[in-house]
């Protein structure tokens, strides 16, 4: 198709076309034009020292069509026009609401992460009941930022705010567990964590969520 359509510019732009009666055909010599492949032929009429086809002629040798807008005619050549490539669609967005919500149940369990990992580090002890007002407060984000998930990538998006709440969770029972038993907890264990480091990728794609306000899903919160 794009062989026969060059093919077919080729031969147009050997010629001027023009509409009927718009040149005197007085002292003009005629002859007619053929594209290769194709059957029939247009009327080719020879004024001036140029050469003028028929256009109606030239449409249908070439199977194309002719359409006019006021003093403007357009010749629109049969698989000329490519299709446009598929786009993909854009990620859904995000609610103002639901980001606004869900940047708030994060900064409440980022809270809670840092006083965990500073009592670590610091070789506080850790207490039940200091763990605990940490993990109400973020539990309450949570609530309202399922509250506020209306739209279809709120919805997609408030189970990965929901499992960075659950990953933090149960990294801060498990280290109320080791204390708890008197078992020496060592400054900076929560850098080489598992847990803790899944806590931390899942929060980097959350935060890039709320800053592009489109849903991704880009594994780090599974």
């Amino acid at each position: 198709m794009r062989i026969h359509s060059m093919r077919t510019w080729r031969a147009i732009a050997a010629f001027l076309i023009l509409p009927p009666l718009a040149v005197s055909l007085a002292a003009a010599q005629s002859s007619s034009l053929s594209v290769a492949g194709q059957p029939g032929s247009a009327k080719v009429i020879k004024i001036g020292g140029r050469n003028y086809v028929e256009l109606e002629g030239l449409a249908q040798i070439t199977n194309s069509s002719v359409s006019f807008h006021g003093s403007h005619i357009v010749l629109t050549l049969s698989g000329a026009t490519a299709e446009a490539p598929a786009t993909e669609a854009p990620p859904p967005s995000l609610s103002k609401e639901f980001v606004a919500a869900s940047i708030e149940a994060m900064a409440e369990t980022r809270e809670w992460h840092a006083a965990l990992k500073n009592a670590i580090d610091r070789g506080f002890s850790l207490t039940e009941d200091w763990l605990t007002a940490y993990r109400e407060q973020a539990q309450q984000a949570l609530q309202l930022a399922s509250v506020a998930a209306n739209t279809t990538a709120d919805k997609d998006a408030i189970p990965f705010v929901t499992s960075e709440f659950n990953n933090m969770r149960e990294l801060s029972d498990k280290y109320l567990k080791i204390a708890n038993s008197m078992t020496y907890i060592p400054p900076n264990s929560l850098d080489n964590d598992p847990l803790d480091k899944k806590i931390r990728t899942c929060a980097h794609s959350l935060a890039s969520m709320a800053t592009v306000n489109q849903f991704v899903d880009d594994g780090s919160c599974q």
